[in-house]
């Protein structure tokens, strides 16, 4: 490695390493600074490629067939549906002539003349190129004479940076310039140093923005932003060594690159405007995309790949990426390795920018087919079946279709999932397996062949491959699909972290600006009677009554709506909106309802709202639905909310997770998250919106931020799985279950029996649900509801755990498979009825003196990476024993927890002074002297705050005065010590 010390040293660096990749360097004289192209390259290309075709052409043109092309090249990329990229992939045609300008590889080693033409792709290089008179660039990169790449570099030993390199790009060159016009110049410029690279496909002047082009710095729980410190090797030696080798060049831009288009309606006018953009991969996209299929290509379909990316990855993109590659991959044998890719999301309407993208990477009709919400499950199996190469539909869809689809079982498949959370647990994906693999089989078979063949479906398949996109993989995601490391923990595949895309600016730490709010309020009995009620449903039905209790919400919506018009409402220019998380449907109507009160009563014309549940809510003998309130369809909410006319979305289980809204700034917090709810539903904030500096706020009335901090620490680097289901674990959960003795094992296998008959009729329900019906006698017969509900969640414990085993192991056990089948039918007939009704406290209890007190200021978050995550175990299915108390001691118990701590007794006697200060009032006594009670109360409350001042400077000037006289504190306080010694001794 040289001992680089200046940027032209640097530059001469950079080139003779292209050389050595089989660059051509050319003069900058041979620099079209009018077309941006060196007609030597051009034409020295299609000469050699494209003979005849040029000898025809001459024939045409004669002298001027040079000129005649450039012209067209030129004319077909700057026309507005134009570009570069375009007239590379598809080439030109003069005359009816077609000319090629780029060669892309060829899928197979068939065809030797593809193979050849792809070996005469011509990649130059030239330095000091001047793009007009006054922009002089360091470096230029040429693809068959047309100027793809553009470098500014610098030397940090010279005392610059990457960063002096864009401020060139955004204040010295011109976006009009041929070289650096949009679409139709460069199709990416590089500002670049010793140890760090960005990239930007578009100059805008100042608000050019630029993308980290780094590999990452650090691995596992240090990954992070720029690049490795390397010995005897440059940082960004990876441009030279990789990006930057033909090979890569030309991958990227045909298989990679393409231009994005999105349409807008403009409010005011009601006009669509349509947003080009050029995509160049980002590094971590590029390199995820590239170590799967190599991966892939030895495998095959024998492996299973998680892919652990943060929001602000640029996901959709990488599934486009993915997807299109997979469904063109060849093995060694020049064998195409998947007949179909499937993308599965949870969304129920799946996202189309998904199919544009793909679309933009291959125009042939029927390679991709979107099963939206007009499909049926027919016609998802008719695209499986038929030649449609990716399918995009959602997982709930496989279910419907599992034995209808023949066939299957010679058919390879990649399945990308998209946010593989719940949705890839249980049946869905038992059923999407078994749908893959349905074979065509006559021979009749017993029930013990069909239940092996059950347990192979369900299991890792060998015709199907799983690609697995999170941000936040739960510990079942991670024995599904995540890889074994050296020391025995379940990992990604490939990882791109939430500390690294904070760090690169891709996202937002959504836990800067954090403020924790604690509600403050006096609970009391409004019966005389005190009942002895169950411990934890009185304290949950509490918690519900405070919650909804109307105080406590217009307390809240005052501190929401203030803090949001005065701290965030000038955010983005003024399009800043606000999310309110709430715990239920129920509170979700009564917020929206005290949110309009508030309003109105304060005249406020600037801020309004819309409400997000699902299906219906009554209150009050009055029912409530989504779009009843808003006025429109729940579909059109997204498109609404992202309108000026709203600023706030309250929500209930609703748009916390895979909700794209840049305009997010503000989340208000009313419910207790956990785990990985916890960060998708903060994550909501974390989108950038350019050109704004973007700042979040939250506002926590339901969560401690340590408990925040904690969850976001599984999810901030990498995630690992220390644990796995094995079958020792599902064997402990089975002994657990059968130490109850409630499941007949003649039972089970009559019920098995009954369950693989070829036909069920109703006679052989009858006889199922039979013995359904006797278990669940046999659970419910002598045992307490505790009892009860302790056999039921090791019931739920064992189907789970099995379900989880079978699918990522090749485990099978016939004997338990029979139990696992009668547990899961058994399953939907248990539920513990409480004796006599239980209990209702409505009426019961009533809750004053509530007070909204902000707790904690959080402007800085301290993130650490805490990446073990477990699987739960047997053991870890203990119930809570269910305590009876005394209304009173419950009311008592949760007052001394929201009273802010205060001794009882101290706080008494402080309201003590504080009514004897009141009562020495002349102007109280005035008042109550001549008006009612009810107007009374004016001046009363209107006294309060004197009052509260005069007794804090009355008690602080006392304690004062003892703190500074040690002998008049002895005086006074020593006539207590006897007194204080005999009570705590006694």
């Amino acid at each position: 490695m040289n001992n680089i010390l200046s940027e032209k040293q640097y530059q001469r660096y950079i080139l003779d390493r292209l050389k050595e990749n089989g660059y051509k360097e050319t003069k900058a004289i041979h620099f079209d600074r009018y077309y941006a192209v060196d007609r030597n390259e051009l034409f020295s290309f299609l000469e050699d490629t494209q003979p005849e075709k040029m000898e025809n052409l001459r024939k045409i043109y004669k002298k001027d067939t040079e000129n005649v092309i450039v012209a067209t090249i030129n004319t077909d990329e700057t026309s507005s549906r134009g570009s570069r990229l375009q007239t590379l992939k598809k080439g030109v045609d003069v005359s009816n002539i077609h000319l090629d300008l780029m060669y892309t590889k060829p899928a197979t080693s068939y065809n030797k003349e593809l193979n050849a033409l792809y070996e005469k792709n011509i990649f130059s290089c030239s330095e000091e190129v001047w793009a007009s008179d006054e922009e002089r660039i360091d470096i230029v990169i040429y693809l068959n004479g047309l100027a793809i790449m553009t470098f500014e570099l610098k030397a940090n030993t010279a005392g610059q940076s990457y960063q002096d390199a864009i401020y060139q790009y955004r204040m010295e060159r011109n976006p009009k310039s041929r070289l650096f016009r949009f679409k139709a110049g460069s199709l990416v410029n590089f500002a670049m140093d010793l140890e760090q690279v960005y990239m930007t496909t578009k100059l805008e002047g100042a608000s050019t923005f630029f993308l980290p082009f780094n590999m990452g710095n650090g691995e596992g729980i240090q990954a992070g932003a720029g690049n490795p410190t390397i010995e005897d090797e440059y940082s960004v030696h990876y441009m030279w060594d990789n990006i930057l080798k033909k090979d890569s060049v030309l991958e990227i831009i045909s298989k990679f690159m393409f231009i994005e288009v999105k349409e807008k309606k403009d409010e005011t006018t009601g006009k669509t405007k349509i947003k080009e953009t050029v995509i160049f991969p980002r590094y971590h996209q590029l390199d995820v995309v590239r170590k799967v299929l190599d991966d892939v290509y030895v495998n095959k379909s024998s492996q299973n790949y998680l892919l652990q990316h943060s929001a602000g990855s640029g996901k959709t993109n990488e599934i486009a990426w993915l997807s299109y590659r997979l469904a063109t991959l060849h093995d060694s044998n020049n064998k195409i390795i998947f007949d179909n890719v499937v993308i599965c999301t949870d969304r129920v309407v799946v996202d189309r920018q998904l199919q544009k993208a793909v679309m933009s990477l291959d125009h042939k009709s029927g390679f991709i087919k979107v099963m939206d919400e007009k499909c049926t499950s027919a016609d998802l199996g008719e695209a499986l079946q038929g030649n449609t190469k990716i399918v995009v539909t959602t997982i709930q869809k496989f279910p419907y279709i599992v034995g209808t689809v023949s066939n299957m079982k010679q058919k390879h498949f990649a399945v990308i999932i998209d946010e593989a959370h719940s949705s890839t647990a249980g049946k869905n994906m038992a059923a999407l397996s078994k749908v893959l693999t349905e074979g065509n089989g006559s021979e009749p078979k017993d029930m013990e062949d069909i239940i092996a063949e059950e347990l192979a479906r369900n299991g890792k398949q060998p015709n199907i491959s799983m690609f697995a996109f999170t941000a936040t993989p739960k510990p079942t995601t991670l024995q599904l699909f995540g890889r074994q490391n050296t020391k025995g923990q379940k990992e990604a595949f490939h990882i791109y972290s939430m500390k690294q895309a904070i760090e690169e600016g891709f996202i937002l730490d959504v836990l800067q600006n954090y403020i924790t709010y604690k509600t403050y309020y006096q609970l009391n009995k409004a019966i005389q009677e005190d009942p002895r009620v169950k411990t934890n449903e009185a304290k949950r039905q509490i918690a519900r009554f405070v919650e909804l209790h109307e105080t406590n919400i217009a307390q809240r919506i005052e501190v929401i709506i203030e803090h949001f018009r005065t701290t965030v409402m000038q955010e983005l220019g003024g399009q800043a909106k606000a999310m309110v998380i709430t715990d239920s449907r129920q509170s979700a109507v009564k917020y929206r309802q005290a949110f309009e009160d508030y309003i109105t009563r304060k005249g406020y014309s600037d801020i309004h709202a819309l409400v997000a549940f699902s299906g219906k809510v009554t209150i009050d003998d009055k029912e409530y639905t989504e779009s009843g309130m808003n006025g429109f369809p729940e579909k059109n909410l997204p498109d609404e909310f992202d309108k000026d006319a709203y600023q706030v979305l309250l929500v209930a289980d609703k748009y916390q997770t895979g909700f794209d809204q840049k305009k997010l700034c503000a989340m208000y917090i009313l419910k207790s998250l956990h785990g990985v709810a916890t960060v998708q539903t903060l994550s909501r904030l974390n989108r950038i919106c350019p050109p704004y500096e973007k700042q979040t706020f939250v506002l926590d009335f339901a969560n401690d931020y340590k408990d925040i901090e904690k969850d976001f620490s599984k999810y901030y680097t990498t995630t690992l799985l220390s644990n796995t289901i094995s079958p020792d674990t599902i064997y402990d959960i089975e002994a657990k279950l059968d130490g109850y003795y409630v499941l007949d094992p003649d039972d089970i296998d009559k019920f098995n029996a009954f369950l693989y008959k070829e036909k069920i009729d109703s006679k052989i329900k009858k006889k199922m649900e039979f013995l359904l019906q006797k278990a669940k006698k046999t659970i419910e017969s002598g045992r307490t509801t505790d009892e009860q509900q302790e056999i039921i969640t090791t019931i739920k414990h064992f189907i789970r755990c099995y379900e989880f085993l079978i699918q990522a192991s090749c485990f099978e056990d016939i004997e338990l498979h029979k139990k696992y089948n009668f547990c899961s039918y058994l399953q939907s007939y248990l539920k513990v009825r409480h004796p006599g009704g239980g209990f209702d406290l409505t009426g019961k209890i009533k809750a004053n003196n509530f007070v909204q007190k902000q707790v904690e200021e959080h402007k800085k978050s301290k993130i650490k990476s805490d990446p073990i995550v477990k699987l739960p175990m047997a053991d870890q299915i203990v119930l809570p024993p269910q305590k009876e108390e005394r209304l009173s001691q419950i009311i008592n118990e949760i007052n001394s927890r929201t009273g802010k701590e205060y001794d009882n007794d101290v706080a008494v006697k402080a309201m003590l002074q504080i009514r004897d200060i009141m009562m020495k009032s002349d102007e109280l006594k005035e008042s109550a002297r001549n008006n009612s009670e009810k107007d009374f109360e004016f001046a009363y409350f209107d006294n309060v705050d004197d009052a509260l001042i005069e007794g804090l400077n009355q008690n602080q000037d006392f304690f004062s005065m003892l703190l500074q006289n040690d002998e008049i504190k002895k005086q006074v306080l020593g006539i207590f010590a006897e007194e204080i010694y005999h009570s705590l001794r006694g």
